[in-house]
């Protein structure tokens, strides 16, 4: 299975994007760089967690460490595009590693308001500071001599941007590849009409903007892909081609209801709320994940 990918610049002010994918979660981690400087930035980096038997590793976030040091690259950043729900977040590990500025969404705060409640945090701080830079529409900042700005992309969360990168555009969990379509918006603070919104502020960026999702579930059993274009999303993604607003929300709101939820939200969402952070530990050393009992809806019986 092809779990690696580098995407070289397409001249100045370009980035190499290389993608690592991880088969455990379907997940896609970035090492975004600047040929010109070898400065760098991680795009939602993974914590590996074993739910069967509460191990956690991490393997795949020292697999970026690795790229980055054979490639003598510098990590300016260290970029979440959201609360993510299928994995942990290893932005706070990475952090400690390399020293580069932990960034995410303003509206963060919000997602952790929602989730304070869930878990009954009563004294947690959801105030965004477990990130060094909280980011707002149209932000800009440099990795390196590259441009890149922010774009608001809510919908599938209440935090969810979208990093465009020289002529490279970060996603994540609004569209997938042009053969399988666009993300659910039924987690807490979901939102199916603003999803499509953002979705086509994505696509009306430039048609050659390259498009790197967070996730690929490798339809009829091809290989992972991650890398498309604007223009191939608009031509070929079966939820936009010739498809209307309404129709869109019609159609999300069917498909996510016969979705059940993820297996780790309830685990991850403790730990990405907290910039990545795993619990502290108790009196005894070991540190525990606290499960809330009936507080989502989509349970799959059958």
């Amino acid at each position: 299975m092809k779990t690696f990918a580098l995407s070289r610049s397409t001249g100045p002010g370009s980035p190499d994007v290389a993608g690592f994918f991880d088969p455990r979660t379907f997940s896609v981690q970035y090492v975004v760089s600047d040929p010109a400087t070898s400065k760098c930035a991680i795009i939602d980096p993974v914590y590996d967690f074993d739910e069967k038997s509460g191990a956690t590793a991490t393997h795949h976030a020292d697999e970026l460490l690795a790229y980055v040091t054979e490639q003598g690259l510098e990590v300016q950043w260290i970029l979440d595009t959201h609360p993510h729900a299928d994995h942990f977040s290893a932005a706070h590990y990475l952090n400690e590693k390399t020293g580069a500025t932990t960034a995410i969404c303003k509206y963060v705060t919000d997602v952790q308001e929602l989730w304070k409640g869930i878990y009954h945090w009563p004294d947690f701080p959801a105030d965004g500071s477990q990130w060094d830079r909280l980011f707002a529409e149209g932000d800009t900042f440099q990795v390196g001599e590259l441009e890149a700005s922010v774009m608001f992309s809510p919908g599938h969360t209440l935090a969810s941007i979208t990093y465009v990168i020289g002529d490279a555009a970060f996603v994540h969990d609004t569209l997938f590849q042009p053969d399988f379509g666009t993300a659910r918006a039924d987690f807490p603070g979901g939102d199916a009409r603003q999803l499509w919104r953002s979705i086509q502020a994505i696509l009306a960026l430039p048609g050659e903007t390259r498009v790197f999702t967070g996730h690929d579930y490798m339809p009829d059993g091809r290989e992972p892909e991650w890398e498309s274009t604007v223009d191939e999303q608009r031509r070929y993604n079966p939820h936009l081609a010739g498809v209307s607003e309404n129709d869109y929300v019609a159609l999300r709101h069917k498909r996510d209801a016969g979705l059940p939820m993820p297996n780790l939200i309830l685990h991850a969402l403790q730990v990405n709320t907290r910039g990545g952070r795993l619990p502290e530990p108790e009196a005894n050393g070991r540190r525990y994940l606290k499960i809330p009992l009936d507080a989502l809806e989509g349970a799959a019986w059958d």
